[in-house]
């Protein structure tokens, strides 16, 4: 019997431990994240709808200090018209057309966030989307210490599937300890 076999369950049991330490972190982090930065500090729309980002923009027009990310629009044309009509500078927004997928959303723009220490946000995306938004970003923007308020627009579908949550926070766990989302992008971001 080799030595890694002898020892193969304290292995699984070490990593479990480690595992369970770091997602036990993130709480943690929100909850001085928040106490540090109780107000948003940016917007974060996940793109593919319009209506997420017309109700960031009218956001926007409330609280003018507010920068925009908005992360692949469905069409980044109607999504900077939107913003322009809405009388927000072309300075406010960003537009980040990278991610493929909802867990690349938040893992390409999340180094920026960071960059700019913006440490509390309001994420956009429609209800029946925001369960899993809020569970990747749990993961994804908790590991850096980014709190997250949700707000949801309105839609018609039913919420997605508990397997497709549950398959995207396995995603921002892995990409935590290897910065690989799994997507078939990830060679280029």
């Amino acid at each position: 019997m080799s030595r890694f076999r002898k020892h193969q369950k304290y292995y699984l049991l070490g990593f479990i431990s480690i595992l369970l330490s770091i997602l036990l972190i993130i709480p943690t982090r929100l909850v001085i994240a928040l106490s540090q930065t109780p107000v948003p500090q940016a917007i974060f729309v996940l793109g593919g709808d319009e209506a997420r980002e017309a109700l960031a923009a009218e956001i926007a027009q409330w609280y003018p200090s507010l920068e925009i990310w908005v992360s692949t629009p469905s069409d980044t044309a109607k999504t900077v018209k939107i913003f322009i009509n809405a009388g927000i500078s072309s300075q406010r927004f960003h537009i980040d057309n990278r991610a493929v997928d909802t867990v690349t959303n938040f893992t390409t723009v999340v180094n920026h966030f960071q960059q700019r220490k913006i440490t509390h946000l309001y994420l956009v995306t429609s209800d029946f989307h925001m369960p899993r938004a809020k569970a990747i970003a749990f993961v994804v923007l908790g590991s850096r210490g980014i709190a997250f308020t949700p707000l949801s627009v309105p839609s018609n579908r039913p919420p997605e599937t508990t397997f497709r949550i549950v398959r995207d926070v396995v995603r921002s766990i892995l990409w935590i300890f290897t910065n690989w989302t799994g997507a078939r992008s990830d060679n280029l971001l």
